[in-house]
């Protein structure tokens, strides 16, 4: 069975969220939706050989 290893993030308190998903998308060009945005984790990453 699979495990969760850890949960985190970074979160933003704004007024307006959906002009704050859109500057992201315009200028960071994120894929944003109504709960902002995802990263993926990548293995290249990780400190464990």
């Amino acid at each position: 069975m699979k495990k969760v290893t850890g949960l985190g993030g970074i979160f933003f308190k704004c007024d307006n969220p959906k002009e704050m998903n859109e500057w992201y998308a315009q200028n960071l060009g994120l894929a944003t939706g109504e709960y902002g945005t995802t990263f993926e984790w990548r293995k290249s990453f990780c400190c464990h050989h």
